[in-house]
């Protein structure tokens, strides 16, 4: 069978344009994950941009699941030139609103979040599990990535030293769980690192039965520095890691009170990221390229025992988000 995926128009054309390889990327991933290493195209009927491939007739899970992708409006049964929207359930705890209201200078667009989470899900050895995966952020600012995995059902876990994007953003998961109706409770901590660091814990369910159920999902705000994380969160406990590096050396982890430099914070930082992490787990950088080298991501990343994705549809992603920003992401296994 034919499928055509139909992709969100951005309304910035030449960001849309760039999304492309990206798209196409996150896709493949999926598929390959349901053990389809088929050929994905782009193809366009006037002003829509499609990515259509051809496998066997996929169930009606799968076609959910691959619903799920970052960029997807509809999926289309393609039968020469005739398209057929399939019936599709969503699955996502969320509405898509809930990483989307939160507005603040420097966020991260969630569809390039939800990106990085979807992809680095799939190339995960934990991709059949039907247990909620835990995703940490160890720069979480105001918990987009953090909201983008509880969309998709699962427990996540923040860490950042900006205590005004914090209180930020947890006070607006906290009114948005109120004004939903979702059940949930939030409970405030010190853990016992160093002088103490402060953090916030929401537990909610989809449901007052799934509540009951105790069929629960958490997401855990550390406000302390990241290279704490090792020291804030249980070793080994984390299925994915997903964050966008800082695009400015204003806004580099800081040491000694003064800003570190790139070449140096990322070497440092990334074996206190691998501690907590599971054997079997993606890490997916995002990172602006004027400013760190994509050579630097990968050597870091091999040195501290990182696997990177050595892939050609993974060479590819790096595009422009605005003058000053030229972002490319990796995407690498733990062994």
């Amino acid at each position: 069978m034919v499928y055509s995926l139909l992709l969100w128009r951005h309304p910035n054309i030449r960001y849309r344009q760039a999304l492309l390889p990206i798209c196409r990327c996150e896709l493949i991933s999926m598929l390959r994950s349901l053990s389809l290493d088929t050929k994905v195209v782009t193809e366009s009927y006037g002003h829509s941009l499609f990515l259509t491939f051809e496998c066997r007739e996929l169930s009606d899970e799968e076609l959910s699941f691959l619903a799920s992708h970052s960029c997807g409006e509809l999926i289309f049964d393609k039968q020469g030139d005739f398209l057929r929207p399939v019936r599709l359930n969503t699955s996502d705890l969320f509405p898509e609103d809930l990483p989307e209201l939160l507005k603040y200078k420097g966020k991260t667009n969630p569809s390039f979040t939800r990106m990085m989470l979807n992809t680095a899900f799939a190339l995960s050895a934990f991709f059949r599990d039907s247990a909620p995966l835990t995703i940490l952020d160890p720069l979480c600012g105001h918990g987009t990535t953090l909201f983008c995995a509880a969309c998709m059902g699962h427990n996540s876990t923040g860490v950042d030293s900006d205590q005004k994007a914090l209180k930020e953003g947890t006070d607006y998961f906290s009114r948005y769980l109120r004004e939903s109706g979702k059940k949930h409770e939030m409970h405030a901590f010190h853990s016992t690192v160093g002088s103490g660091v402060p953090g916030k814990q929401f537990r909610f369910a989809a449901s007052h039965d799934a509540w009951k159920r105790n069929d629960v999902r958490t997401m855990t705000f550390h406000a302390g520095d990241t290279i704490l994380s090792d020291r804030l969160i249980k070793k080994s406990s984390i299925h994915l890691l997903v964050t966008d590096l800082p695009y400015g050396i204003q806004h580099a982890p800081k040491r000694e009170s003064s800003s570190d430099r790139f070449s140096s914070f990322l070497p440092r930082l990334l074996p206190v990221w691998k501690h907590v992490m599971r054997s079997g787990g993606m890490i997916a950088l995002s990172f602006n390229a004027f400013t760190l080298k994509k050579s630097a991501v990968l050597s870091s990343l091999a040195e501290a025992g990182f696997m990177p994705v050595d892939d050609p549809a993974f060479q590819k992603l790096e595009h422009p988000v605005e003058q000053a920003v030229r972002r490319d992401v990796i995407f690498a296994g733990v062994p």
